[in-house]
């Protein structure tokens, strides 16, 4: 049987599934796929190193996962990690691009990483292994593969949106960007609007034949196949925590501080693609235009930071705090504060717990890949009284999640809207919303994900 080869810009360290701080969602798909067909997890362990060796951390888990990583020097997340993927490739395929920066140095770094993964994963590689490369970091690695004479089976996913050509073609080198991925077998996107916006880019620019049924993309006599393949959480794993003591305590943890009002919640990691300042506007004029529902409703907003090195996120952090202190000092009454926003991470226990004391979820990205936190609210909830997901029209969940309230997050008054009516939703209308999209949410899980794209990846000639 063929052994499986992951390679990802960070390794999750697996740990028995089920244990304590065992990893569910993308990681545990991965280590479970890991576990059942052998092989090995490859990536950057996220530490930095004087000078670049090779050398390889590897470590064998108890469920028989292999990690193997390697240390960076600090020029090289810089210009790869900070640089390129953080400040060219993501705000450009979120369609931010007043935000991308286009620096030759970063590029050069990017190149460059994807040269170093190639030459340290390339040993740990035998005959037969299926190889599967994630997300934008990593663009360029199957052709570093190929010319290291790789003949292997190599599969890519992209986890974040893929832009329309008029905003790629911004992008210096899109043309090699874009012929380095054809050097992959398989390509998965998240939903078929960033698959057809590859499509077109590999037909219009760069002239190649695409069969738009079948996804194959053929250009100097090579195909690549490009697919949608939507993905799921673990929905056991998650129900599981739903189950546990801590998802309980927090569940009335939150319930007992709301003293009566309606909780609408957000989590979202501090990311511009989020629009979570463009939710708090919509926030603010919903409690304009109906002042008397202060007393109604509480907007709880966990986002924890990331990225802190890079200015575009240091600068979104200052504008939420700015903005939910606005709303607070208008609304606020000695008991009673309208938005609570929260700068920090909880366990997927405790989310598990505010996700299903709160009757409205509102996940409003500007623009993603997928968005698992709609996938994850809809999960938490109480059937016979379950809350309403008011979804981003922009994010790629919506093609699946057709049963929610989908708004446009860049419309203060779209959000008030449907803020209003996910707050009068009668039961009865709950209740069919629901029961629709928790079908999709259990069906369409991570684990057939993982499934569906292997399979096709073990069809390939």
């Amino acid at each position: 049987m063929s052994r499986l080869v992951v390679i990802s810009n960070r390794v999750a360290v697996p740990k028995a599934r089920g244990a304590a701080g065992a990893q569910g969602g993308l990681a545990g798909a991965l280590n479970a796929a890991l576990k059942e067909n052998g092989g090995i997890w490859f990536g950057w362990s996220g530490q930095e190193c004087e000078e670049f060796s090779g050398n390889l951390n590897i470590q064998r888990s108890a469920d028989g996962v292999t990690t193997a990583t390697i240390d960076l020097e600090p020029q090289d997340v810089e210009e790869y990690y900070n640089g390129y993927a953080n400040s060219t490739l993501w705000p450009l395929f979120h369609y931010r691009i007043d935000l991308t920066e286009y620096e030759r140095e970063f590029g050069k770094g990017y190149e460059r990483v994807n040269e170093r993964f190639a030459q340290s994963v390339l040993p740990l590689i035998e005959q037969g292994d299926l190889v599967w490369v994630h997300d934008y970091h990593l663009m360029p690695l199957g052709e570093r593969l190929r010319s290291r004479g790789l003949k292997n089976k190599l599969g890519f996913f992209l986890h974040i949106p893929w832009p329309p050509t008029n905003l790629f073609v911004s992008l210096p080198y899109h043309e090699r960007l874009v012929r380095s991925l054809l050097h992959y077998d398989l390509l998965g996107f998240q939903n078929d609007t960033w698959l057809a916006s590859f499509l077109h880019y590999c037909a219009k620019e760069l002239g190649a034949e695409v069969d738009e049924a079948t996804g194959a993309v053929t250009l100097d006599g090579r195909t690549t196949i490009a697919r949608a393949y939507p993905i799921g959480i673990d929905y056991d794993f998650f129900m599981q925590k739903g189950g546990s003591e801590e998802a309980k305590v927090a569940e009335t943890r939150l319930a007992n501080s709301l003293r009566g009002r309606t909780c609408m919640i957000g989590v979202d990691r501090l990311d511009y693609s989020k629009g979570i300042p463009e939710r708090i506007d919509g926030i603010g004029r919903f409690f304009d235009e109906y002042p008397e529902r202060v007393e109604d409703l509480v907007f709880i907003q966990i986002a924890p930071p990331s990225r802190e090195d890079i200015g575009s996120y240091q600068n979104i952090r200052e504008i939420l705090e700015q903005k939910c202190g606005q709303i607070n000092g208008a609304r606020s009454d000695v008991d009673l504060v309208p938005i609570r926003y929260v700068n920090k991470g909880y366990k997927q226990e405790e989310l598990f717990g505010f996700y299903r004391a709160s009757k409205i979820g509102l996940v409003t990205p500007l623009r993603d890949g997928m968005n698992l936190v709609a996938k994850e609210y809809v999960a938490a909830q109480d059937p016979d009284d379950p809350g309403v997901l008011v979804l981003s029209q922009f994010a790629g969940a919506a093609q699946q999640m057709q049963d929610a309230l989908l708004v446009n997050p860049h419309s203060p008054d779209d959000l008030a809207h449907h803020i209003r009516l996910a707050l009068d939703m009668p039961l009865k209308e709950r209740k069919a919303r629901y029961d629709k999209l928790i079908e999709t949410v259990r069906e369409e899980n991570v684990l057939r994900w993982t499934d569906n794209f292997m399979t096709d990846m073990k069809a390939l000639d």
